[in-house]
């Protein structure tokens, strides 16, 4: 095998990991030849741009663990990418149970799971504002520059990226803390009204008669603050061509 052939061999398989996990090109509507076409294209364009891959003299085993590392590698890149949806999913849930959505889940087309209806929304908001800013182009171009601080033959696990796994992974948690804070703002005061309206009116079935005004103060100031969401979304999606170097020098031990 030559070391071009082994170059696209080396970048396809790091692609194609990539793009199994990455954001919307992982989706289950998302043709799978689709995206291998894509990584193989991709292996094109960024494999003559680096230094031949270390194959020379390599045993079949050994082999076999540089594929595995390139593939542990891509799979590191997209999770790290697809954080942000994680705490949408999260947020959404939170949202949902606040306002009284949990018994209505619809089918999301991208997953193909069932989720909540203030997740759904949000994660096609974080969709709209990831294709409409060209995000999708600038992960892409992280991804070729992931090379210059981890080429081929060069990962592994340090415990430095383990604690930055766990810090993102917290990071979550506030995300979607965030971007549900209005809704619970909004829900603590409407349980604090009724609390005070059943101690003083003991005849009054609390819970029956805040279901309606929970449900339609909730979706509107969903509605209402949907901006606002928007705003912390694009400012953890702008980062995420900056957190794919990151994780990239962190996978580096030289």
């Amino acid at each position: 095998m030559d070391f071009g052939l082994a170059n696209w061999m080396c970048v396809f398989v790091r692609a194609g990991a990539l793009l199994s996990v990455f954001p919307l090109f992982s989706s289950r509507n998302f043709p799978i030849q689709v995206r291998l076409a894509l990584g193989a294209s991709l292996a094109f364009l960024v494999a003559p741009t680096l230094t031949p891959a270390p194959v020379a003299g390599l045993s079949l085993g050994a082999a076999i663990t540089l594929i595995a590392g390139e593939v542990g590698i891509g799979l590191v890149l997209g999770f790290a990418s697809r954080m942000v949806f994680y705490a949408i999913d999260f947020a959404g849930g939170i949202i949902a149970t606040e306002i009284g959505l949990t018994f209505s889940p619809n089918m999301n087309p991208f997953s193909n799971v069932q989720q909540d209806s203030p997740g759904l929304v949000l994660y096609f908001l974080a969709a709209m504002l990831m294709l409409s800013l060209d995000l999708h182009h600038w992960l892409l171009v992280a991804f070729q520059r992931t090379y210059q601080f981890l080429p081929i033959g060069h990962a592994g696990l340090r415990e430095a990226l383990l604690e930055d796994i766990l810090r993102r992974a917290s990071g979550i948690f506030l995300l979607a803390v965030q971007l549900a804070a209005p809704i619970i703002a909004v829900s603590f005061l409407m349980s604090l009204i009724f609390s005070v309206l059943g101690r003083a009116v003991p005849q009054m079935n609390v819970f029956v008669e805040s279901f309606s005004f929970r449900l339609l103060i909730g979706l509107g100031v969903f509605g209402l603050t949907l901006n606002l969401m928007a705003q912390h979304l694009l400012n953890y999606l702008r980062r995420l061509p900056d957190d794919l170097l990151r994780v990239a020098q962190l996978l580096n031990v030289g």
